[in-house]
């Protein structure tokens, strides 16, 4: 696993570091690039943002250069609130696009505040918005099946529907096994919702979801209580009746995975995701983490099945600590590191690679790999 620096284009809005923003994906449609839109989101000083940033690739160069662009969306009408833990889903409609938001949690209000809860957090009202990207028109509704806020719940969107799976009632601080369909229609004027509240859900937080063909998903990680992770992968089929959920049998975690009281992490598209667990020892190192990538693969009967983890080397010596402010490198294949210029040269420099077998990189792509890092 490496961590590159990115660069961000000069008409660039400052994105700071964010904890538990919502992001969805804006897939290319109807000439409107692809790009990433983040909202809300916790910053290192553990204010929250109300903004909605617009993230896409501005450039690519060589000697693995790439550079992002990242525009603040400006947005009118009935805006959201400052919050975190909550879910952002494209949808479509129509010939019409549009941005749902749900959930999450803020602060408690100025006027209720006390000097012993001045810093607590309350889930928002269960208000669904809706934020037409290209006006930044944004439309706040209240519907009666919607009774309690949650936070840190899944959201599936598949055309003019989104799918809320699980999530946290802090005022409760229940987990209920419930399934949420909403289903938007944009019609000229005001759009039309419909809300459904389904009872044969998952009981469950802060879930990884990994994409593993058109509307399947494998759904793993998170908790199913407060001191308690799910160790179990449920795979979900989006179609034209509705829902589908069926178990599925987990990777063999490893003993760092099972005993580990927290983890995190991503989808990295195409059926994989990486996920992160804190290292332990005696002394416990600090900022150290155990990397793993599962893979979820289709079986040659359409079905997706779950692979084992493999696991980098966890030799941390010589690696630099990756802090918030600092930027990632988003991966390209090799061949795209060909007749690039980044404006600093269109040669490759070799000097600018680093001496791999001197900087504890090696990376055994397996539990069972026999390949020795010294030859």
């Amino acid at each position: 696993l490496k961590l590159r620096a990115i660069s961000f284009s000069n008409n660039s809005s400052y994105l700071p570091p964010l904890r538990c923003p919502a992001v969805a994906h804006f897939e290319p449609r109807d000439g409107s690039p692809e790009c990433y839109l983040i909202h809300g989101g916790r910053t290192p000083n553990n204010e929250l943002s109300s903004s909605l940033y617009m993230l896409s690739v501005d450039s690519r160069g060589c000697n693995r250069k790439v550079t992002l662009q990242c525009q603040e969306k400006e947005l009118v009408g009935d805006v959201p609130s400052a919050r975190y833990g909550h879910t952002l889903s494209v949808i479509h409609s129509r010939g019409k696009t549009a941005c749902v938001l749900f959930g999450g949690r803020s602060y408690m209000p100025s006027s209720e505040r006390t000097t012993e809860n001045w810093n607590s957090v309350v889930d928002c009202p269960p208000q669904v918005f809706l934020i037409d990207l290209e006006f930044g028109c944004s439309s706040a509704h209240t519907l009666p099946e919607l009774t309690d806020g949650q936070s840190f719940h899944v959201a599936l969107a598949r055309e003019d529907c989104v799918y809320f799976l699980g999530g946290h009632i802090l005022s409760s601080d229940c987990r209920p096994p419930r399934l949420i369909r909403l289903r938007v229609e944009l019609l000229l004027g005001s759009p039309v919702i419909t809300c459904t509240v389904l009872q044969e859900g998952l009981s469950i937080t802060s879930a990884i979801t990994s994409s593993v063909g058109y509307n399947e998903y494998i759904i793993f990680g998170g908790y199913q209580s407060e001191t308690q992770k799910r160790m179990e992968c449920t795979y979900i089929d989006l179609d034209d009746v509705g829902v589908h959920m069926e178990p599925r049998e987990p990777p063999q975690w490893t003993s760092e995975i099972s005993h580990s009281r927290t983890w995190f992490g991503g989808s990295l598209g195409k059926g994989s995701a990486l996920f992160a667990v804190p290292s332990e020892g005696n002394p416990t190192p600090p900022d150290a983490y155990h990397f793993y990538q599962v893979n979820f693969q289709k079986e040659p009967d359409g079905e997706a099945s779950t692979q084992g983890c493999s696991q980098e080397s966890t030799d941390f010596e010589d690696s630099a600590p990756l802090e918030d402010s600092e930027e990632l490198y988003f991966g390209r294949e090799p061949h795209e590191l060909e007749d690039s210029s980044d404006g600093e040269g269109a040669t490759y420099n070799e000097e600018d690679e680093e001496d791999e077998s001197q900087t504890g990189y090696w990376v055994k792509c397996c539990l069972s790999c026999q390949v020795d890092p010294n030859t």
